[in-house]
């Protein structure tokens, strides 16, 4: 049994399923499966009941995920301690919802960069939800998220106040029109999504047609194409509005501001280089 054996046991128990614990991941799920049943075999228990609704832990499982969050939490603070060095240097693993990672963190870690070039960093972007979950987990060492944030696991900090508005195909002009058409989305949850059922709601309109899409990019080539409409902070659309792909529409004043913020974990030792991005992401302008 080694670390990579529990943080694969510890993802599949928190996901409560094969696939999705690969996904989390980024692994093959064929080798999630192998590393499972070499897991069970090494300590000749079963860990967890299998059924057609996902995979839920065996009493023997409940007693290893125990045992598996405390050894896995010693070697993240070791991992975090080890990385006290001065200058900065070693691993800083970022993320970001996707809207604020070109317009903000990009050139934030450029200059980053260019003070501590010792530090190698990585940057994932998803939803506000998994970013947190992944911090939590002590995968990522912090994230831009929407906010605000109140967790007892996270530190949050305010960056910035976005826009949010309306986006439509060319040549449309009747906001009211617009409220009847599908609305794409990243994700099931988004913050935007609970900003457009609550506009909605206030319009007349109680049911929220929703089309699921993956990216930035994809949203606005959906609705360039008259798919339908979205809302997305005025910095992420002003590129293709400046080209003609899309009209921007403002919304009421209650739902036009939008919360940017950075999470890091609460963890007892925090590694210097992030200590060195909270400083700058801190510094006055």
């Amino acid at each position: 049994m080694d670390a990579g054996d529990l943080k694969i046991f510890q993802a599949v128990a928190r996901e409560g399923s094969i696939s999705k614990a690969a996904r989390s991941l980024n692994y093959v799920q064929s080798n999630v499966t192998t590393r499972i049943r070499q897991l069970e075999t090494q300590l000749q228990v079963p860990l967890f009941h299998r059924s057609n609704r996902g995979m839920s832990l065996t009493p023997a499982g409940e007693n290893l995920l125990g045992y598996a969050d405390r050894i896995l939490q010693l070697l993240y603070e070791a991992e975090q301690a080890a990385q006290e060095g001065i200058p900065p240097s070693g691993m800083l693993r970022l993320g970001a919802i996707e809207t604020a990672a070109s317009s903000f963190l990009t050139p934030l870690l450029a200059e980053y960069r260019s003070c501590y070039p010792e530090v190698q960093h990585s940057l994932v972007t998803g939803g506000t939800h998994e970013l947190n979950q992944k911090v939590i987990q002590h995968e990522l060492h912090g994230a831009l998220v929407y906010g605000p944030i109140d967790h007892p696991e996270l530190n949050y900090m305010k960056m910035y106040d976005e826009e949010m508005v309306l986006i439509a195909e060319p040549g449309a002009h009747d906001i009211q029109a617009l409220w009847s058409k599908p609305m794409l989305f990243f994700e099931i949850g988004c913050t935007h999504r609970t900003q457009a059922e609550s506009l909605l709601k206030d319009q007349g309109i109680h049911t929220l047609n929703v089309m699921e899409y993956g990216t930035l990019d994809t949203i606005l080539h959906g609705v360039s194409a008259g798919l339908g409409v979205s809302l997305l902070p005025r910095s992420s659309v002003t590129k293709a509005e400046s080209r003609g792909e899309v009209v921007v529409m403002s919304l009421p004043d209650p739902y036009r501001r939008l919360e940017v913020g950075f999470v890091y974990s609460r963890s007892e030792h925090i590694a210097s280089a992030l200590s060195a991005l909270v400083q700058i992401m801190t510094e006055p302008e």
